[in-house]
């Protein structure tokens, strides 16, 4: 695959060794595999979906970041769904997961698998669903929990790409320690962490280990699954349907949301001096942060992709990450050193 070309042309960083080129935005599928499955984000419409995927190409965005398990391979369908219109030429890079499964009859169910059968397996389904001859990156979406050791998937998806049916390889939720193995066995090309002013965990370790290793990283949940957006404020939380996972979730209750709040009003003036949306400063926050390639932003329609694309080019200020340091400390929101 080629990267995109827009008339809205967006600045773009090298990712790791990979060859490839990426925006620092990149558009998240999560949210598009719609509900009805173990961490779904209540109904969502088709259609809005593929419009919010084409306005991010248009604007510039040239990687998509989903996963099998998203929609239990909804989202991929719906990705591919919305490509099939762009040109080949104009299309974006395409990222996804492996390594959580599911049963058919049930659709809460999520399984984390390891085995080198199953990587397989699902690469081959992953090809199918999205519509490509080449997964332009492929992630084990989290540490196994079948007893699989992380040298067995690893290599798995080391072998995939050497057989061509993936360009590169990366690991998603892993630490450093679980890094280091598998770069014995071959480079870790990317690893996709958590990383937002509220979780900033891989500040201090992850995102130095990759800095020091060349590999790529592809930072998600940038703006804390919306609570950093401004869009957020208890009584909606009380509002969340219940097919939507964050109506239950610790950030979203009690006192931890009332601390995150904090962070989000912080925000404000920061978005007041910059002409642009909260969101789009939560998001170049986490792309301020030394190590950082890329941000994966979620959307479920265009007007969603434009409230936030300004962070492709947002720098933000010193007073600026200074402001964010202090709400932090003085809310005791979230966890990790509270700055890069």
């Amino acid at each position: 695959m080629t990267s995109t070309s827009s008339t809205t042309p967006l600045a773009t960083r090298k990712l790791g060794r990979t060859g490839m080129e990426i925006t620092r935005v990149g558009f998240g599928a999560w949210a598009i595999g719609g509900p009805d499955w173990a961490v779904g984000w209540g109904a969502q419409d088709d259609a809005d979906s593929i419009r919010a995927i084409r306005h991010a190409v248009e604007r510039g965005v040239n990687w998509i970041d989903t996963a099998a398990i998203y929609g239990l391979g909804h989202s991929e369908r719906v990705v591919a769904a919305a490509l099939a219109e762009i040109p080949a030429s104009g299309r974006p890079y395409v990222f996804t997961k492996c390594g959580q499964v599911w049963d058919p009859a049930d659709r809460n169910s999520k399984f984390r698998v390891g085995r080198a059968d199953s990587i397989r397996r699902e690469c081959e389904d992953s090809l199918k669903r999205l519509g490509v001859d080449v997964i332009d990156l492929l992630q084990m979406h989290w540490p196994a929990e079948d007893g699989s050791a992380i040298d067995e998937y690893w290599r798995a998806l080391l072998d995939l790409k050497a057989e061509g049916k993936v360009r590169a390889v990366g690991l998603s939720n892993h630490n450093a320690d679980q890094l280091d193995a598998a770069e014995k066995l071959g480079h870790v090309d990317t690893l996709q962490p958590p990383l937002s002013a509220i979780r900033r965990g891989a500040i201090e370790r992850e995102l130095p280990w990759c800095l020091t290793h060349d590999t790529g990283v592809i930072v998600y949940s940038p703006m804390q699954s919306g609570l950093l957006s401004g869009g957020f404020s208890a009584g909606r939380v009380a509002g969340l349907p219940s097919d939507d996972w964050r109506a239950t979730h610790p950030d979203f209750t009690g006192d931890a949301l009332t601390r995150n709040l904090q962070v989000a009003e912080a925000m404000k003036p920061i978005a007041a001096r910059h002409g642009v949306s909260q969101a789009a400063v939560a998001v170049a926050w986490a792309l301020a942060v030394p190590g950082v390639t890329g941000a994966i932003v979620g959307a479920r329609s265009p007007a969603q992709v434009d409230g936030w694309i300004a962070a492709a080019g947002l720098e933000l200020l010193d007073e600026d990450l200074a402001l964010v340091a202090e709400a932090i400390r003085t809310s005791g929101a979230g966890s990790g050193p509270v700055s890069g």
